[in-house]
């Protein structure tokens, strides 16, 4: 029986299916263009149910309205060759008809059970890990990977995969560990290489963040656009803190975005990024706008929260109309909802959403009091310590913008503990203090 580039037996697949099965599972753990060719070899043999499994995965990843659509062509498909299938194929067969149904902690429960079975599955342990980190779980991030450890000790991605769990539960030293354990297996490995960037961002290592970064990029070949953007975004985060605002204008402009405007990963990167800039005393121009003009079609996308704040921010911020739909669309979201994530939507996306929207068009009193209310809780929506440090930033902002000098020399001095030497951050604290001192 024919087996995949990870050892894993594939029940049919002509010679040219296989290449794009093995397409998939490389490129899907190395963040690789190539992981999109599967959805050619599936159509190339409408028999195959694990190439059109993976392709219907694949519409999925893009996180967008009419995804599922499209995706549930390649599920019938699959469901239609399902009888000569192998038992992990069922499985995965069935992640996506669950994934397509919103049942993700069915989808997780089947990937205990893929893991448990088939430790070489990689893939599967990546697929884990996005939902995990899309529920803000990062104790099942690590433990999922931890479980696949023992089979495959010479993986870079499997260390990679570790490298980003430890991070997300802040053991550091862990993570740098496991991280630089796979570099050493793999020079290309971006998703170590991101891990890393993490813990040297956590830990105020600014200047060796720059220089790793500078290195890395070497590797970034053929990379898709979320893991090619997102680790220029992380290179940009240490310019901010450097205050070397050419070079963040550079990251942004050539790197973070336009690469592919119309994917949910680069239009949040973009967001997020444009609006530290803000905060840092930048002047964006009018790139609000251009990022806008390529979120119009988000104006109902509740897909996920994270993403969400993030379109709602970027479309109030260039006075588009479809923020006032889009946050009318939380509001129904949070009343109305009955799937897995309706207290996270109703006790934590709304009042962030109002928080962000306020921000976004200057009131800051009912931003301050709206992402009071949520951030505490932010871990729930998703994303990554990094990622998230964002709302924390714009409730920082609007203190200061409301001369709530005190409150914000508390949080500057917390933030001052991982960004030592902030230039931002170190600017505000000197004015905060100039003005504490004023009024004492």
């Amino acid at each position: 029986m024919a087996q995949d580039a990870l050892g894993n037996e594939v029940s049919r697949a002509e010679r040219a299916t296989l290449q794009g099965i093995d397409d998939f599972v490389t490129g899907f753990l190395g963040y690789e263009k190539k992981a999109g060719n599967i959805v050619t070899a599936a159509d190339g043999e409408p028999d195959s149910v694990l190439a059109n499994t993976y392709a219907g995965f694949t519409w999925m990843f893009l996180e967008a309205e009419g995804a599922k659509r499209v995706a549930s062509g390649y599920l019938q498909r699959a469901e239609a060759a399902a009888e000569g299938a192998n038992e992990r194929e069922r499985m995965l067969l069935r992640q996506l008809e669950r994934w397509i149904a919103d049942d993700v902690p069915a989808v997780q429960a089947i990937g205990d059970e893929i893991v448990a079975r088939y430790p070489r599955d990689l893939a599967s342990v990546k697929l884990h890990q996005y939902f995990s980190f899309n529920r803000g779980d990062a104790r099942n991030m690590l433990r999922i990977a931890k479980a696949a450890e023992a089979a495959n000790p010479e993986s870079p991605h499997l260390h990679g995969m570790l490298a980003f769990g430890y991070e997300q539960m802040h053991d550091l030293e862990t993570a740098e560990l496991e991280a630089r354990l796979a570099l050493r297996l793999k020079t290309k490995e971006p998703w170590a290489q991101h891990a890393l960037a993490h813990v040297m961002l956590g830990t105020g290592r600014v200047e060796e963040g720059v220089q790793f970064l500078a290195e890395a990029q070497a590797t970034w070949v053929d990379l898709n656009s979320f893991m090619y953007t997102h680790n220029w975004w992380h290179k940009a985060l240490f310019h901010i803190s450097q205050g070397d605002n050419a070079a963040v204008f550079d990251a942004y402009d050539n790197h973070v975005w336009g690469i592919e405007p119309g994917y949910s990963q680069d239009q949040v990167g973009a967001v997020s990024l444009l609006a530290r800039m803000e905060v840092a005393g930048m002047d964006v121009g009018n790139r609000w706008e251009d990022v806008a003009d390529h979120m119009r079609g988000r104006g109902h996308d509740t897909i996920q929260p994270f993403l969400t704040l993030q379109y709602l921010y970027g479309l109030a911020r260039a006075d588009r109309a479809e923020a006032d739909e889009l946050m009318r669309a939380v509001e129904e979201k949070a009343a109305r909802s009955t799937a897995f994530d309706r207290v996270v939507w109703r006790e934590v996306a709304l009042p962030a959403a109002r928080g962000m929207l306020a921000h976004a068009r200057g009131d800051h009193a009912a931003a301050a009091k709206w992402l009071s209310v949520a951030n505490p809780r932010m871990t729930e929506i998703g994303g990554s310590h990094a990622q998230r440090d964002l709302f924390g930033q714009l409730l920082l902002d609007a203190h200061l913008k409301l001369g709530n000098w005190a409150i914000a020399q508390q949080m500057l001095e917390m933030r001052r503990t991982w960004d030592p030497d902030g230039v931002p951050v170190n600017a505000a604290l000197a004015l905060v203090n100039e003005r504490l001192g004023a009024a004492a």
